[in-house]
């Protein structure tokens, strides 16, 4: 990565919103932008009136379109990011630090752990700071998109994978989900060596998340090296910090909750 000198950049992956004035608390689930009241447009001193920037953000699931954001993490982001545990408040400190200092950053974060922690909600909140920020990004699960260059294929000509893998390998920063959920076949492995080796003599920066870790529990467990070959773990290693997420599922943590208040 270019080394810079790193920034601080007040990070807003969402417009901040109020509770509307009591002159219409008949209607209390409305909710206006603070800056212009619900009228679009903002007053700045001694330039008179432009367009809110909350306007402006109507226009963002069009962004998240282009970079394949899927509508389930719209709303992620850092703010609402709650961690539980010493390792989970580290990992949500570095991405966050990343996020700003970014591009004097040398290596891309390998979130690895269980299920329910929280790595594609970091990871997602790295996409969107950065995007905001005017980087291109690009989201894409692992096992999507190992499907869509397969779909690609032609038996004559194979410019459509070339379309396909093009904004993969070129996106300055890129969220790979769920690394190593697809069979390791041969193709697969092949597949994701050029993507990574491109990627990697290019400079450009990757985010992976998995599920898989490097040490087993158990011998029928399987590990990340298993999952991706020896020579991809290896080149992940130059390639990115890895980030170690620990603890209880949170999405059954919340079901229990859920039934407790019930």
């Amino acid at each position: 990565m270019p080394q810079e000198k790193a920034k601080s950049h007040n990070l807003k992956a969402v417009p901040k919103l109020v509770n509307i004035p009591k002159t219409l608390d008949a209607f209390p689930d409305i909710i206006l932008c603070e800056i212009c009241f619900g009228s679009g447009f903002e007053v700045v001193p001694d330039k008179g009136a432009r367009i809110c920037i909350c306007r402006k953000r109507e226009n963002k699931d069009d962004i998240w379109t282009r970079v394949r954001l899927p509508k389930r993490y719209d709303g992620f982001h850092f703010e609402n990011y709650k961690p539980l545990n010493p390792s989970q408040i580290a990992a949500r400190e570095y991405a966050y630090n990343l996020t700003n200092e970014y591009p004097a950053v040398v290596k891309g974060i390998l979130f690895m752990g269980s299920v329910g922690l929280g790595k594609t909600h970091l990871a997602v909140s790295i996409l969107k700071g950065l995007t905001e920020r005017g980087f291109s990004c690009l989201f894409y699960d692992f096992a999507s998109l190992l499907k869509e260059i397969q779909d690609s294929y032609s038996d004559r000509m194979k410019t459509s994978e070339l379309s396909v893998l093009a904004p993969v390998l070129n996106t300055e920063l890129l969220v790979l989900d769920e690394l190593g959920s697809s069979k390791p076949t041969d193709w697969v492995r092949d597949t994701m060596a050029h993507i990574i080796n491109k990627r990697y003599n290019d400079k450009k920066l990757t985010i992976f998340t998995t599920n898989y870790l490097d040490e087993r529990t158990d011998l029928r467990e399987e590990i990340l090296e298993d999952r991706i070959g020896v020579r991809l773990r290896s080149r992940l290693y130059e390639m990115c910090h890895g980030i170690v997420l620990s603890g209880d599922d949170y999405r059954k943590t919340f079901v229990k909750a859920a039934r407790v208040q019930k």
